[in-house]
């Protein structure tokens, strides 16, 4: 009886210590992380930190669902232990839980409670931000004529802004608390956005504005949590008792020989064509000039004569 008991005794601890193992998070380093987020694989990364009890409770909460994860979206769940990329996508760091679809970031946030993180991952597994340019803004937001498509919360970045950078993942996770609401987009101030910054008169990065009935309300708070953001979006807006008026557009006529100007830029030997013909056009017209000059002072000279 004892053998027995000991070879069951042995048997459960082997098949608990199996189902243990099978459940831990698989770690990686920065390495292997980054050939992970830059792959095709969808991955959520849990990143964590030593003497950190938030994170030795998050990583229990991961490790109960990662298999419901894997089998619901396809992602491929690890741990990152005292990274340093974690400053690339949150600013309050570790514990971190961070959603890649093919590298675009989404920021968990909220309580540590299995059933709101599968529920957010499962539904954002595209992207909820929109990119506006100067091209789409107006057409997309109809700003100007009383945002007819709904409240639009935008955020203007650069591309030489590394803090802009950092905010990619916290402002998903903003459109994904929001996307039932209102719309929420960004627009790169310096680039396919320059006119739309410059309407708007955004002339930092990041800015971001509440667009809503005709009405710009700025968000001035530098304070860029996810939690702060979405009470601006939802409430704290109606605290500006004297928002702007949207800015009318640029004028078109204007919009199109700036397009044009631009494409003669980008492109030199239209350029060199078109410096020819203005240079052809310009030398016609002197020359036109002399020979009138000329026929004028023959005409008075044989009046004179007469």
């Amino acid at each position: 009886m004892n053998i027995f008991s000991s070879f069951y005794m042995k048997f459960f601890l082997i098949i608990s210590g199996l189902l243990c193992a099978s459940a831990l998070i698989e770690q990686v380093d920065d390495t292997d992380l980054v050939h992970l987020i830059t792959g095709k694989d969808n991955v959520i990364v849990l990143f964590t930190k030593d003497n950190c009890v938030e994170c030795e409770e998050l990583q229990v909460v991961v490790e109960n669902i990662q298999n419901e994860l894997k089998e619901t979206i396809g992602a491929v769940v690890v741990k990152v232990h005292n990274s340093h990329m974690v400053n690339l996508y949150d600013s309050s760091k570790e514990p971190s839980l961070i959603y890649f679809r093919r590298g675009i970031p989404l920021l968990y946030f909220g309580e540590n409670k299995e059933d709101e993180i599968v529920h957010l991952f499962t539904e954002n597994q595209e992207p909820v931000v929109k990119e506006l340019s100067d091209e789409n803004f107006e057409h997309l937001t109809q700003a100007g004529s009383g945002a007819t498509t709904g409240d639009w919360f935008v955020f203007f970045y650069s591309t030489d802004c590394v803090f802009c950078l950092r905010l990619h993942a916290v402002w998903e996770a903003v459109g994904a608390r929001l996307k039932r609401r209102l719309n929420v987009a960004r627009v790169d101030r310096l680039g396919a956005g320059i006119s739309t910054a410059k309407r708007f008169r955004i002339v930092e990065s990041p800015e971001f504005i509440f667009l809503r009935q005709g009405k710009v309300f700025r968000y001035t708070v530098k304070d860029y949590t996810p939690g702060k953001l979405i009470e601006f979006a939802e409430t704290g807006y109606r605290r500006q008792t004297h928002p702007e008026t949207v800015p009318p557009e640029a004028n078109s006529i204007n919009n199109f020989f700036a397009a044009q100007l631009q494409a003669l830029a980008n492109n030199p030997q239209l350029l060199m064509m078109a410096s020819v013909a203005i240079g052809t056009f310009a030398l016609i017209i002197v020359v036109v000039k002399i020979l009138a000059k000329k026929k004028s002072a023959k005409v008075k000279k044989a009046a004179k004569s007469k």
